[in-house]
């Protein structure tokens, strides 16, 4: 321990021990706690005490009948707990310390045992303390083990969770020795204190109240996906029974949990010993409600190694919501049905509950789990792609009112789906991941119709027209000629007109949400087939360009930022024409690289001038012509308006954007120094454009990422710069003052005068000077670095002693 700390330690001990005086907050009590087990981590938690007797004289100041604080109590079963962890400091608390804390003469018996903190620090404590075989024993003698049991259902459910945890924790322990070299142990050989805890766990899956069952549940499921010794095993054989007779109850209880068990222990090393786990998990399936269901039927259609007529089973319970779908509508001749092949019950299609909010929940369920199996491997096979289309579709159309119902079914789904947003959003959603796999031709039209249907209707809500957008797009790119090639086949152009036309709508929607995820997917669209022939023809010919560009000066701030990267996009594939002002149609007409400029100079908000910020990096990574005409006036244009904006992320961008063009100057492949040449030509350029100014200010920037990009930049260059790039004679040294000056200036939060351009050989020698690899390293602490040290932290609780209101200790 830190002498100054070890200093400070008394009387960090005299006021955590007086009630009358108030600790800081609980942040503190926090921070000594996680202090305290470094510490003992590092080195012996015995000597610790032996050299600071106050920790010792703390906790046994705890044991006295006195109005301590419930969290000074917690803190305090905390902290011996951390202690004891090390079994010769156990011995050294042992005999009056400990069982005064933690047995039935302690907290348990006061008053303060009705705190939450105090039962929560007590189970915390314990948790830590159980680390060893003496700890077992006194867990035994102290009866410790019935008052967890007891805790199991506190009304605090941060107590029960903690209490069934460390329940399992006890469990793993008692088993650790005697499992080594034995393989797996029969339960009558099992510790007493295990076979307690097992004997506890049986009377409460036998039991009538659902609680009891609840809490058994948790802590098996606990055990089975924490513990991977051998004796999980015996523990399945001998509580399997009892756990299989849970599904002759009626109602059965705790289904949830159940679920989360069978799934714990199928993905624990027991089915590779006892495969009646599957015969389990199948009955469960069986009698289970089809939304309880679910999650089993996923669960179990993820892992590796399962019967294959158990995965049967789980994808036929998954279908059969969507069965029911298809069923309920007049299919064309010819769809293949879900059910076909997946030992699905065809009597079963009239199971979608009779409540709209069940209904409702199992279709997005449905939708959700099967969403997540798609892109696995170990989905089932074959996979169902055309009737899942079908049934995403169905749905679709069921929500927007023009499904053609074909029984009683059919009528009630339409009632409840027509409209419902969360059932359209996980349609489309899953829609979207389909894809990714192919489907009939006219089921694919099928697609694109609703899709678009969808992106034209007045009804459609923001968020859902922006999942429309996203599964149209996914749409097309699986529709390339070849896939992954730029050419859409015939029927996806006719879309493409389609979407163009519905695009120019939206563009012009009064709600900015749509406006929004029009310009994200003209981007997306443009990005993709800006360089195909009919796109470009299609797009050229709608006002969508102009559209874009006018949304340059939406009102709102997310729209403009947007309308930024659409106009960059544009523009990048020579698809943006010149915008006109309708207020002044005849007046001077902006290029692209003008009007992103007044954005990053005039906007008010920050997100439209980091999109600008955004578009100009990459119009400089991939030589955008506008660029490419004058890249060092491009350049000392943008430099000049981020090095000034009040945004650290554009000032971020701004040097990410130096760096691009410093590497496109030097050669950021070529390993090593550059050519003298080539390097002293490139210092020219970047002092005309004055990127060296930017760059030292930002090196004291108050926003640490700037700074850090700063700092990255100059590397790179002195990097670059070999030692002898610029040979000076004595005498013939350049003048660096001007620069050392500003440099202290900004160092001291100034802000000075600029420094105009600079001579390149006072640039290399000031680069020489500083001692960059400190700053990089000290800009890579954290900022509380200081603050959050021990010595600190001991300072701070003893500064906020007496002290209330405004001047209480900042504690992080």
């Amino acid at each position: 321990m830190d002498p100054e700390c070890a200093r400070l330690l008394p009387a960090l001990c005299a006021v955590l021990a007086d009630p009358r005086q108030p600790v800081a907050d609980d942040t503190c009590l926090e921070k000594l706690l996680d202090w305290f087990k470094a510490v003992t981590e590092a080195g012996s938690s015995l000597l610790l005490l032996q050299e600071n007797p106050c920790l010792v004289e703390l906790l046994f100041h705890v044991l006295k009948p006195q109005d301590l604080s419930s969290r000074i109590l917690s803190f305090a079963l905390r902290l011996a707990g951390t202690f004891a962890a090390q079994e010769n400091c156990f011995q050294y608390l042992q005999g009056e310390l400990l069982p005064g804390l933690f047995g039935e003469h302690g907290p348990l018996g006061a008053a303060a045992w009705a705190a939450p903190t105090v039962r929560s620090g007590w189970i915390q404590g314990l948790r830590s303390l159980a680390q060893h075989p003496s700890a077992l024993l006194f867990l035994a003698d102290s009866g410790a083990v019935d008052t967890i049991f007891s805790l199991q259902g506190d009304p605090s459910l941060f107590v029960a969770s903690a209490a069934g945890q460390l329940l399992v924790h006890v469990l793993d322990l008692a088993m650790r020795g005697p499992a080594k070299g034995h393989g797996r142990l029969q339960a009558q050989d099992w510790p007493a204190c295990a076979q307690r805890i097992v004997c506890h766990l049986e009377d409460c899956l036998c039991s009538e109240a659902a609680p009891r069952v609840t809490q058994a549940l948790h802590v098996l499921t606990t055990a089975f996906g924490h513990c991977h010794g051998l004796w999980t095993q015996g523990l399945w054989v001998q509580l399997s029974p009892l756990v299989a007779r849970l599904l002759e109850k009626d109602p059965m209880p705790a289904p949830h949990a159940l679920v989360e068990l069978l799934l714990s222990v199928a993905r624990s090393s027991v089915p590779s010993s006892n495969p009646g786990l599957w015969e389990t998990a199948a009955q469960t399936l069986s009698r289970l409600s089809p939304m309880q269901a679910g999650p089993l039927a996923a669960g179990i259609l993820k892992l590796q190694d399962c019967p294959q007529a158990l995965r049967t089973q789980a994808f036929g319970v998954l279908l059969r919501p969507l069965a029911c779908v298809l069923e309920a509508t007049a299919q064309a001749p010819g769809t293949p049905g879900l059910l076909e092949g997946a030992a699905g019950d065809p009597m079963a299609v009239d199971m979608l509950p009779p409540s709209k909010s069940a209904c409702v929940g199992l279709l997005c369920s449905t939708l959700a789990h099967l969403e997540l199996l798609q892109p696995l491997p170990q989905r089932p096979s074959p996979w169902p792609q055309a009737p899942l289309l079908a049934a995403a579709v169905t749905i679709l159309r069921f929500c927007n009112g023009s499904a053609a119902p074909s029984s009683e079914v059919g009528g009630r789904l339409c009632a409840m789906l027509v409209g419902c947003v969360r059932v359209q959003r996980a349609a489309l959603d899953f829609l979207g991941v389909l894809s990714q796999g192919l489907g009939p031709r006219e089921l694919v039209t099928q697609v694109f119709a609703v899709l678009l249907e969808y992106l034209m209707s007045p009804d459609s809500s923001p968020t859902v027209l922006k999942k429309a957008f996203q599964a149209t797009l996914r749409w097309l790119l699986s529709s390339a000629v070849p896939p992954g090639c730029c050419d859409l086949e015939p029927r996806a152009q006719l879309v493409l007109r389609e979407l163009l036309a519905v695009l120019q709508k939206r563009l012009c929607s009064p709600c900015w949400e749509v406006r929004d995820s029009g310009l994200e997917f003209l981007t997306q669209m443009t990005r993709r087939w800006g360089g195909q022939a009919g796109f470009r023809q299609t797009l050229l010919a709608s006002e969508v360009p102009k559209l874009a560009s006018q949304l340059l000066q939406d009102p709102e701030s997310y729209v403009r930022a947007s309308a930024v990267a659409a106009a960059g996009q544009l523009s990048s594939q020579g698809l943006l024409a010149a915008p006109s002002s309708p207020e002044h149609p005849a007046g001077p007409q902006k290029t692209p690289l003008e009007e992103l400029l007044l954005v990053l100079t005039t906007d008010s908000e920050g997100f439209p001038r980091r999109a600008a910020m955004r578009v100009f990096t990459e119009w400089l990574r991939d030589g955008h012509m506008a660029v490419a005409e004058d890249r060092e006036r491009f350049m000392a244009r943008v430099l000049q308006a981020a090095s000034g904006d009040l945004d650290w992320e554009v000032r971020v961008q701004g040097l990410e954007l130096a760096l691009i063009f410093l590497q496109q100057l030097l050669g950021a492949r070529s390993p090593g120094a550059a050519p003298p040449g080539a390097l002293a030509q490139a210092l020219r350029a970047l002092c005309r454009v004055q990127l060296f100014e930017f760059a030292f200010r930002s090196l004291f920037d108050c926003d640490r990422p700037v700074a850090q990009k700063s700092c990255d930049l100059l590397l790179f260059l002195r990097a670059k710069a070999a030692p002898s790039s610029s040979p000076q004679e004595a005498g013939d040294s350049p003048d660096v003052a001007p620069v050392e000056a500003a440099l202290q200036r900004w160092r001291a939060g100034e802000q000075g005068q600029p420094l105009g351009e600079l001579a390149p050989e006072a640039v290399l020698a000031v680069l020489r000077s500083m001692d960059l690899e400190a700053l990089r390293d000290t800009l890579a602490e954290s900022s509380d670095h200081v603050e959050r040290s021990p010595q600190s932290l001991l300072q701070d609780v003893l500064a906020a002693v007496g002290v209330l209101g405004d001047n209480e200790a900042d504690c992080y």
